[in-house]
């Protein structure tokens, strides 16, 4: 089993991304400010030296360089002995609603963030609980299967977007049914379901797939995001900046609302809470006092009770494309010719 001790470290691989970037707009803007100094043969001729190839070249080093480093800072270690664990706590599937309509701005700063905020504390107040993400909207997907590793549900939890799921709707069934195959129906812990969503969906197999679980003994919560006025649902550009709302095909600008209905008849065939969220609680602290008050057994689960550090693998890796880095210099030498890494055009 591969783990990392400090996972939150890799959250910096998400500003690779911003590097790229940063390089490709300082080549452009050298480029630009190479050309105004006149012909581009003469210039080229003035920094015969310079070579463009090998400063791509040190661009992706680079970039390689900081992977590593953030994945040699976060310590990957490789499990190395296993022993059976006895633990008590219940089996948590959070189930998540993926669909644009989250994105409302009722609840601030929207429902979808305000729900991932809930669900992080509430992974901080677990011990000895299994918990698993399941994200949905048209169809639905296991983002992390059951597991106590609540670091790990912190970092798949943070990536969590309406861009990852590619059809949109509000499937809570689908939900509710790969729920219910993510658990372990052979082992005696009691199971409960949390349905994080604003209901938008007139999905009756949903009440009926809650009655399902139910039969199986797995509780079903839910909890219900926005507020009985609704919201507009916001439009983004690839920059972030809100450039509209959503419009219906009679150019409207759309707004939902919850349905508490839905979500109220989901939680009763469920046996389970429902709860409503605002502005100034997520309602999930609720919901964690009603999972509290389940029978918590004691089960023996074999884990991984030792580790091996691997970071020396990647720390190393870096410090020899690093040396690689500084040798390849930006300016063509003697030293690197004659090694000749890459073929020049001559003119």
């Amino acid at each position: 089993m591969l783990r990392y001790e400090h996972i939150e470290y890799l959250n910096f691989l998400f500003g690779i991304p911003v590097l790229i970037i940063a390089m490709l707009l300082y080549s452009k803007w050298k480029a630009t400010a190479l050309a105004l100094f006149g012909d581009s043969r003469l210039i080229k001729e003035l920094m015969h030296s310079f070579s463009k190839r090998r400063t791509q070249i040190k661009n992706i080093l680079t970039i390689l360089i900081f992977i590593l480093l953030i994945i040699g800072i976060a310590n990957p270690q490789v499990g190395t002995k296993m022993e059976e664990v006895k633990r008590e706590g219940v089996d948590l599937m959070i189930a998540i609603d993926l669909s644009n309509s989250m994105m409302a701005e009722d609840i601030k700063p929207n429902r979808l963030e305000r729900a991932k905020l809930a669900i992080s504390r509430l992974i901080d107040k677990l011990e000895g609980d299994r918990i698993g993400l399941i994200v949905f909207a048209g169809e639905a997907y296991v983002q992390l299967p059951i597991t106590t590793d609540y670091s790990a549900a912190k970092l798949f939890l943070s990536t969590v977007s309406t861009n990852i799921v590619p059809t949109q709707g509000t499937e809570i069934a689908k939900a509710i049914d790969l729920s219910i195959q993510s658990f372990d129906m052979e082992n005696a812990q009691n199971k409960a379901i949390i349905i994080i969503t604003d209901g938008e969906s007139h999905d009756e197999k949903a009440i009926e797939s809650a009655g399902q679980a139910n039969e199986l003994g797995i509780f079903i919560h839910t909890l219900g995001m926005g507020l009985s006025k609704g919201g507009p649902i916001p439009i983004y550009n690839k920059y972030g900046n809100r450039t509209g709302y959503r419009k219906d095909r009679n150019g409207k600008t759309i707004v939902s609302k919850l349905n508490e209905d839905l979500l109220q008849q989901i939680s009763n065939a469920g046996e389970g809470t429902y709860v409503r969220a605002n502005n100034s609680k997520a309602g999930l602290s609720t919901l964690f006092a009603e999972i509290n008050k389940m029978e918590k057994k004691e089960i023996g689960t074999m884990v991984f009770t030792e580790y091996k550090d691997r970071f020396q693998l990647f720390i190393g890796l870096a410090l020899l494309l690093l040396l690689t880095d500084l040798i390849l210099l930006g300016r063509k030498n003697k030293w690197s010719n004659r090694i000749n890494f890459y073929k020049e055009d001559k003119d």
